[in-house]
């Protein structure tokens, strides 16, 4: 009992001891704990932002919005009647009544957008990433004017001072338009557009409703219409998608549109299908500031879609005129030049087809043939294109094109696997390669035409390899039997203006038809020597199919001012030596030229005069008969008469002094100071061509008296 009235001490009811210490209880406001608290207050926030604005309807941030957005803009913005903007549950919902935002300074008095009222549904996400997704859009009686200055460097949806940025349209899914009017300007383009959108309730029940829209314009000058449709899918039926449809009239062409867009104004990745069709494909591409040679009518297919800033056209294929095309086709939207690249290739090029490429008018060679090719001018046929470059088009856009050809339909034409590689950068041309087949030798060509200055200067430089001349004439339509020689040639010139026929006639350089060693038909040869007494013997003796040897020849012309005089014109066979003199003009395309053969040998009945060839590149003429050779018979008859027969023949009598010539200077295309004969000395009987008719069509006295001299004057 005593026992029980002891008091019981603290330590007789701690627990035992324990070898580790004890742990403390963990305290409020450790880090996790902030967490928690953090996040909680601030979801707690937002849920009291959200149903502030959920009840008020975000009423009051009017005139809120109406300064941040003019301060962002630089814009005067005003909504006079009710505001709107709150999240409706988790998307932003928009709704603004009378709502304006005026124009930048530079573009004149009105307002960019205007609305008599607005309701939308933005992503909320997509406000964060930047994507700008509208679910839900109800425009009513709106206006929106695009508008890019003369410079082509600000517009009017690019609220910041810097640069213009292309038309960049935010995502709506489904939109319900009424009585709206969209305005387009672009001077540079020069295109002017106002286009009309309204909705009507849709009949198929897979689609909501159907936005139509209609419009008019011009692009530089010309007027075009256009109207279509793009019905949006109602939400409830699953696989809905905007299908659009689209036609366009205008510079003679007519365009369908026609496929599915992800939604109402989202293009991109857009999976449409297009067919155009029209009387010249130059019309549409002005449109578009790009200058392509003319056609004849044509009609053309295509699969389009939109990525990035490309329209993109592939599976490209249709006709023009009476040749084939297929291919590929991206036109970037860069400024300050648009970019268009293209893979071209046609099976079928109808030479009708080819003409416009160089300047002539398709539609007057298809209706006149070859003459179609060719005017009069002051009584006079002239043969090279007219047709101006579009030096004005060049500044609006760079391309990359490759185009290849198979085959070229025309006759006694032999041309065929043409290449083309066009180069335009900052309007400098490059057509390179400009290449092809010619029987069974191949054209390679690098031209340059520099439009950045003015006049516009060309660079020509046009090569022919080793072709045989057999081949060739045979694609002439010249019978090729025992011709085995082959024959290369350069063109080498630089010229100013910008036509095909203003730039030879202020051209420069040099022009150079190399033989290498080999045989021609004997008929062709004797004939274009006048032989007489050759070709009378192998005639009687049934040998005109024998070849004759040709050891080297030169067909050279140094071309001054538009004007090419021979520099030299000599060729070497195996029994004459033929020279040549004249030349012709670029500037009134008159040709004045003659070619003599003087034998090796002694020759009987050697008319031992130049053959004429004369007239214009468009009806150049051939005197066989020659003033000279008339006056030899004369002189022949003469001695008949007053002395023997036998005295009559001695006038065409060639005594065969002909100098041989080295073949090293002809093979290496030298001009006429450089030739040489086979004993090494320099000869006097080529390089002092006249330069053919001056621009009047007349040569001059001096030259006259020149061709007269070298043509009487002995080796």
């Amino acid at each position: 009992m005593a026992d029980r009235d002891v008091p019981i001490s603290a330590a007789d009811t701690a627990p035992p001891p324990s070898d580790a210490p004890a742990r403390p209880l963990r305290a409020l406001g450790t880090p996790l704990a902030s967490v928690i608290a953090v996040a909680a207050t601030f979801l707690g926030v937002l849920v009291l932002a959200w149903t502030v604005l959920f009840v008020t309807k975000g009423r009051f941030l009017k005139h809120t919005f109406e300064r941040i957005v003019a301060g962002q803009t630089h814009r005067d913005v005003k909504v006079e009647g009710d505001f709107q903007l709150y999240f409706n549950p988790i998307n932003v919902k928009f709704v603004a009544e009378r709502i304006h935002i005026a124009n930048p300074d530079w573009a004149g008095k009105g307002n960019f957008f205007e609305a008599k009222r607005i309701d939308s549904r933005i992503s909320t996400w997509s406000l964060i990433t930047g994507k700008r997704r509208v679910n839900w859009l109800n425009l009513e009686n709106g206006e929106v004017d695009l508008q890019w200055d003369k410079a082509g460097k600000r517009n009017t949806w690019t609220f910041s001072e810097e640069k213009g940025e292309p038309l960049d349209l935010p995502i709506i899914r489904r939109a319900l338009v009424q009585g709206t009017m969209i305005r387009y300007v672009d001077p540079r383009m020069q295109i002017e557009a106002g286009i009309r959108v309204h909705t009507v309730e849709a009949k198929d029940t897979q689609f909501a409703s159907t936005i139509r829209f209609d419009g008019s314009g011009t692009a530089r000058g010309t007027r075009f219409v256009l109207n279509g449709a793009l019905l949006t899918p109602n939400a409830t039926v699953s696989g809905g998608k905007n299908q659009l449809q689209l036609h366009a009239e205008g510079v003679r062409t007519q365009v369908d549109v026609s496929g599915t867009l992800p939604g109402a104004t989202e293009i991109e990745g857009a999976d449409l299908h297009m067919n155009i069709r029209g009387q010249n494909l130059a019309d549409i591409f002005m449109l578009a500031g790009i200058a392509v040679p003319d056609t004849r009518s044509y009609r053309l297919t295509s699969a389009l879609t939109k990525l990035g800033d490309e329209w993109r056209f592939t599976g490209l294929k249709g006709r023009f005129g009476d040749s084939d095309l297929a291919g590929k086709m991206v036109v970037k939207m860069t400024r300050p030049r648009l970019l268009l690249t293209a893979e071209l290739a046609t099976d079928t090029l109808d030479i009708v087809d080819a003409g416009p490429f160089i300047g002539y008018n398709p539609n007057t060679l298809a209706a006149k043939g070859a003459a179609g090719a060719v005017t009069q001018v002051a009584g006079t046929p002239r043969l090279l294109p007219d047709a101006k470059l579009r030096v004005d088009a060049l500044r609006n856009f760079d391309a990359k094109v490759h185009w290849t050809v198979r085959d070229v339909r025309a006759p006694s034409f032999p041309v065929s696997h043409i290449e083309l590689g066009l180069d335009l950068d900052n309007m400098l041309l490059k057509l390179s390669p400009l290449n092809f087949s010619m029987s069974r030798g191949t054209v390679t060509s690098d031209i340059i035409i520099n439009a950045r200055k003015q006049p516009v200067f060309t660079d020509y430089d046009i090569r022919l390899s080793p072709t045989p001349m057999g081949t060739l004439l045979a694609g002439w339509g010249v019978e090729q039997s025992g011709t085995s020689g082959t024959v290369k040639a350069r063109v080498k010139m630089t010229g100013t203006g910008d036509s095909v026929r203003e730039s030879l006639a202020n051209s420069n350089g040099r022009i150079a038809i190399i033989i290498p060693r080999g045989t021609l038909w004997t008929r062709n040869v004797q004939l274009s020597e006048i032989d007489i007494g050759t070709f009378v013997q192998k005639m009687f003796e049934k040998k005109l199919k024998e070849p004759v040897q040709i050891n080297c020849g030169l067909i050279g012309f140094t071309v001054r001012r538009g004007i090419a005089a021979a520099d030299p014109i000599l060729i070497d066979t195996e029994k004459n030596v033929v020279l040549g003199r004249g030349g012709f003009s670029f500037r009134n395309e008159s040709i004045d030229l003659a070619v003599r053969a003087d034998s090796k040998k002694f020759s009987l009945f050697s008319g031992q005069s130049p053959v004429g060839l004369n007239g214009y590149f468009a009806r150049p003429g051939l005197n066989v008969i020659s003033p000279e050779l008339v006056a030899r018979a004369g002189v022949g008859l003469g001695l008949g008469i007053f002395a023997s027969p036998f005295a009559a023949i001695l006038a065409f009598v060639d005594v065969g002094d002909a100098k041989a010539a080295a073949c090293g200077p002809v093979l290496e295309g030298a001009r006429a100071a450089a030739q040489r004969t086979t004993k090494g000395k320099p000869r006097d009987d080529v390089g002092k061509g006249t330069t053919a008719k001056s621009e009047s069509g007349k040569r001059s006295k001096d030259e006259r008296k020149d061709q007269r001299k070298v043509f009487k004057k002995k080796d």
